[in-house]
């Protein structure tokens, strides 16, 4: 099992700067694939960035360019630095891991609330 907080969200303007993190424990945090999810109201839970334990990363479409994660394998977190944010990055953002192939271990943290306006 592992258990997951997130942390760093809050109010920003547009264009501004925010740094998300997550600290996991409870398991070998090495093990998995980490992942950062974000929804916004009335809509579904979409994939924002994911970093494999090697440092192999993926992102949605509509943040490449301005959002970068990483991880720490050694401190067991890992963090999201969205840059230019935009209106509608305005979601709440969890932090998630993942491993497995025939049965798959899936943990959700608690997520932390991003609002863009002016």
């Amino acid at each position: 099992q592992v258990q997951l907080v997130e942390s760093g969200g809050g109010l920003v303007q547009p264009g501004g700067s925010l740094r998300l993190s997550c600290a996991a424990s409870g398991s070998i945090f090495s093990t998995y694939v980490m992942g950062w999810y974000r929804q916004a109201p009335g809509k579904q839970r979409d994939l924002v960035a994911s970093i494999t334990s090697s440092g192999s990363t993926n992102y949605a479409d509509s943040v490449k360019g301005r959002f970068t994660i990483s991880r720490d394998n050694s401190e067991s977190t890992v963090s999201l630095q969205m840059s230019n944010l935009k209106p509608e990055d305005t979601a709440l953002y969890y932090c998630n891991a993942r491993k497995g192939w025939r049965i798959v271990y899936e943990y959700w943290g608690q997520g932390t609330q991003v609002t863009v306006s002016s």
